[in-house]
């Protein structure tokens, strides 16, 4: 184990929702170099044993890996009981997994899905991941990856920001809540970063303006003061600092990492 995580467990054990591409996908893989056993959920399980396959090559000394609709709270509960079963008990949670993309008013608003995806899913998520967590008094550790957008309001996506921001009041609520048994609990707030979803965002916005995909991103990167979009990676390094030793006073944060598009 790298010293990047002190021996508090003999191995931790930790549960990555949309665990599949993207900002999962990095994240399953860095936390396999630092020999983590992994339990994988996304919808494609297709993905997740191709991430799984890579976790091991990394060093990862068991994956269990579970096709999971977070929107449905049995379909969660039984994802994390099987996971117990095949792995032991939790150390972590990240609960991952979301959709994004617009909504608008009419019948074919997607409000209730995003809402149901990105908060309730992740609500089933930290609730079935407590029921299943390592005694202490080791620190455990559940990590939501939240928004930037659930820090300011973007017109059209009433939805998305919506329930981004909420999964940070969650956060800051379950922090209080399990603090006494030593489980810091946080969110993560991306950017822009070089996934599947920000790119569908960037074609939304050249198909809405009339313009190429290159010069949407360009005008996408005048926001940001660094001029660039996170990489999945970047996201998954603060993950380790989340449930390393020099993180031991973070609990209840909303961490921001966005190239300085958002300073609060």
């Amino acid at each position: 184990m790298s010293a990047l995580f002190p021996e508090e467990f003999a191995v931790n054990t930790t549960a990555i929702t949309g665990a599949g591409t993207g900002i999962g996908r990095a994240i399953a893989l860095r936390l396999a170099q630092e020999g983590h056993q992994l339990a994988l959920f996304a919808r494609n399980t297709g993905n997740l044993e191709g991430v799984a396959n890579e976790a091991r090559s990394l060093g990862a000394p068991n994956v269990f890996i579970q096709s999971t609709d977070i929107r449905d709270k049995s379909s969660v509960q039984k994802a994390f009981k099987n996971a117990h079963e095949s792995l032991g008990e939790l150390t972590a949670l990240v609960a991952n997994s979301g959709v994004g993309g617009p909504n608008s008013d009419g019948p074919d608003d997607r409000f209730d899905d995003l809402i149901q995806t990105n908060l309730m899913g992740t609500y089933y998520c930290l609730r079935a991941a407590q029921r299943h967590m390592a005694e202490g008094p080791q620190p455990r550790h559940f990590i939501a990856i939240a928004s930037i957008l659930g820090r300011f309001g973007v017109p059209g996506y009433t939805g998305y920001c919506a329930s981004k921001t909420g999964i940070i009041g969650l956060i800051r609520a379950l922090a209080h809540e399990v603090a006494k048994d030593e489980i810091r609990v946080n969110a993560i707030c991306p950017g822009w970063v070089d996934t599947d979803m920000a790119w569908e965002g960037i074609d939304g916005m050249a198909a809405g303006m009339g313009i190429l995909r290159e010069e949407a991103h360009a005008i996408a990167m005048q926001q940001v003061p660094v001029g660039r979009m996170s990489k999945p990676e970047d996201i998954a390094g603060v993950v380790c600092w989340l449930m390393s030793a020099d993180a031991r006073g973070v609990t209840g944060q909303g961490i921001d990492i966005n190239g300085g598009a958002w300073m609060g």
